[in-house]
């Protein structure tokens, strides 16, 4: 047997964050904010004087944006939860929560019991690792009985194999051999803990939620047969040895965030997935390098150097090594970056990448209340620093009797534009629109949409601070994104909706569109500057308190009576050190869409992201799902099997990614 040794790659990769690849001219959102400032006459005194100037001053909004005077505001009737350090979970007074699925926790198949020597094949029937977006599909429109469907980003390979045990690994390291390859089952169980899970729950008489052995109950993992669908499908931008006609590919990568379409389908996201491909070509074309992709033999977890010569391995080495494209894997890289569907109802069906919605690192897509006749919309956001946000939206209109798939396969894919004044434009990402000629680069819509970040570059997009997750709101139409941080961006590079230089605690975007959803201008404004004490500001232009600071938005989610809640993601490199002790643990806070106010309503266990967020259709149970907990114990901790968190077993367990259920003691409504 080969002895395992410690392994590492490049810390870029290893943290799953691409290195920057925008080189455009586009304006960056603090510049267009510092100009909004300025226009209105307010001076550059420092951060809390421009925030206070911006937010008290409210921005010149048109009557359908403000004035909302016919809805009703939502109740957010409990009392806070503090700021907190502990290695638990901690919900307010008259609620109750407890875990549930757990990685490993066994589904289908022979029902394989969790244990960190379980086999790749054994993960493939076990609830996948680091738990992200999520939705809770009833059955007979029950609040008891359902399919929980939910998204497992990536792994922490130390935790997920017993081979690590004694190892100085760290969060991103991985066992391997001397040689530097890897143990093959090792890389099939770090696939098969990647993708989507799909189980059955019921809620029991006595109140408590059980997984149900059901037909229904699957996985889609890295290794998943899909299906390519929309104009890249049949192209030369995705043909491969696996797929010569460019129908099809294998897997889906690093799923964050999710979407429900209006059919009642889901769409997981493909986010940080460029780190997992080595190519080792002396060029590389912006298909991949405007997607992080540079000349390296390394990956984030080295998969391709898998000990078993096996293409579900070497498909992650993107060179070319064949005479054509037909011959290698040159091009799997391009299959990558899409919005997946999949049916939760149907077992046997093939997932479908949706290649109209854009190639990017999607973080999640949101789609507008469909209305009979007219067109789906859907917006998504690029979660990269200095990325953009997208809609798109379809040809053909919304038929709720025949309504399905294909209509994300056609129509138009825009990108945004964030003016100073206050308003806001979608620019068409469509053959002949801003340029988009095969002159200027682009063939035709196909080599658009497999380039959709340099498309976006070309006509002009607004540079953003890591476009997270998106919400609609349910009341309004007005449509919300969290720009979660970007200490990147330097002094002078500010902008309106983008207003802090080296912006480490993050804000959230809000716009209304004009007209419809389909519309092609919009107006915008800020919904809170996320902070400490003194660098926050609510919608009323108060700076937050021990009540409500917080940082690094992303999770979000707009429950039926218009509650926002909102989900933080501290990087676990920084968390409770230096700036960001002040915050804690990663937490969920709830506003008021309207008044602007802000509780916590959860702190989650030590190293974790809180992430992911639905309640049962009568609002009376919430699913939460908590990432990575334990992700802050060092290499030494780790050789030592010193772990800085046990969450959610305690004891000496090893930490494990799993969702949370919550209740009120009184049966009520979560958050009212």
């Amino acid at each position: 047997m080969k002895r395992n040794i410690s392994g590492y790659v490049d810390p870029i990769l290893a943290d799953g964050d691409e290195p920057l690849s925008n080189a455009s001219n586009n304006a960056y959102f603090g510049d267009i904010l510092d100009k909004r400032l300025s226009r209105r006459g307010v001076l550059k005194g420092g951060l809390a004087t421009v925030i206070a100037g911006l937010m008290a001053t409210k921005l010149p909004l048109t009557n359908a944006f403000a004035a909302q005077g016919s809805l009703s505001s939502p109740s957010i009737g409990f009392k806070p939860v503090a700021i907190s350090a502990a290695d638990n979970v901690v919900v307010p007074e008259g609620y109750r929560v407890r875990s549930f699925i757990p990685w490993g926790t066994p589904i289908s198949g022979d029902m394989p019991a969790f244990t960190q020597n379980a086999s790749g094949d054994d993960q493939a029937h076990q609830v996948g690792s680091h738990h992200d977006g999520m939705h809770f599909f009833p059955l007979n429109g029950s609040s008891t009985d359902g399919l929980l469907v939910l998204n497992h980003e990536y792994v922490e390979p130390r935790f997920l194999h017993a081979a690590a045990s004694g190892l100085s690994l760290d969060r991103n390291g991985f066992p391997q051999h001397e040689d530097g390859s890897r143990d093959s089952d090792q890389v099939i169980k770090e696939m098969n803990a990647h993708g989507v899970t799909i189980v059955r729950i019921r809620q029991s008489e006595g109140g408590e939620w059980e997984v149900v052995q059901d037909a229904l109950n699957r996985r889609v993992t890295a290794q998943t047969p899909m299906r390519l669908a929309g104009p890249v499908a049949e192209t030369d931008h995705v043909k491969t040895k696996y797929s010569p006609d460019g129908t099809m590919t294998r897997g889906t990568l690093n799923n964050c965030a999710h979407g429900v379409t209006p059919w009642n389908t889901y769409l997981a996201a493909e986010e940080n997935w460029s780190g997992y491909f080595a190519n080792e070509d002396a060029d590389i074309d912006r298909r991949q390098a405007r997607y992080g992709i540079e000349t390296r033999d390394t990956g984030r977890y080295q998969w391709h150097r898998a000990d078993r010569d096996d293409e579900i391995f070497t498909r992650f080495d993107a060179s070319s090594k064949g005479a054509s494209a037909a011959e290698d894997y040159r091009n799997e890289p391009h299959a990558f970056g899409w919005m997946v569907e999949i049916d939760p109802m149907a077992p046997e069906s093939a997932p479908v990448k949706r290649t109209h919605l854009g190639r990017f690192a999607h973080e999640g897509v949101i789609f507008a209340p469909a209305v009979e006749g007219q067109p789906v919309v859907a917006y998504s956001g690029d979660d990269a620093r200095f990325e953009y946000i997208y809609k798109f939206v379809s040809s053909q209109p919304y038929q709720a009797a025949t309504a399905d798939g294909s209509l994300l396969d056609e129509g138009t894919l825009y990108v945004a534009k964030f003016n100073d004044d206050g308003s806001g434009e979608w620019l068409a990402l469509a053959p002949g629109q801003h340029g988009l000629t095969p002159d200027n680069g682009f063939a035709d819509l196909a080599d658009i949409l497999v380039n959709t970040r340099s498309a976006a570059d070309f006509v002009g997009a607004t540079k953003m601070d890591r476009p997270e997750w998106g919400a609609v709101d349910p009341g309004t139409g007005q449509v919300y994104f969290t720009l979660t941080n970007n200490t990147r961006r330097e002094e002078g590079d500010e902008h309106p909706a983008n207003p802090r230089a080296n912006n480490s605690f993050g804000h959230i975007i809000r716009w209304q569109e004009e007209g419809s959803h389909a519309g092609e201008r919009f107006e915008w404004d800020l919904f809170v500057i996320a902070g400490d004490h003194e660098d926050s500001r609510d919608l009323a232009g108060n700076s937050l308190d021990d009540d409500n600071i917080f940082c690094s938005p992303d999770g979000l989610w707009i429950d039926p009576d218009r509650r926002v809640w909102i989900q933080t993601d501290i990087s676990e490199s920084v968390m409770n050190t230096g700036i960001f002790e002040v915050f804690g643990n990663n937490q969920m806070l709830v506003a008021n869409p309207e008044t602007g106010e802000i509780k916590r309503f959860l702190t989650g266990p030590v190293g974790q992201e809180i992430t992911g967020v639905v309640t049962t259709p009568d609002q009376r149970t919430m699913f939460v799902n908590v990432q990575h907990p334990g992700a802050t114990t060092t290499a030494e901790e780790f050789a030592n099997g010193s772990f800085s968190s046990h969450w959610p077993e305690g004891g000496n367990a090893i930490p494990r990614s799993a969702t949370l259920v919550i209740t009120r003691e009184d049966g009520g409504i979560i958050g009212a």
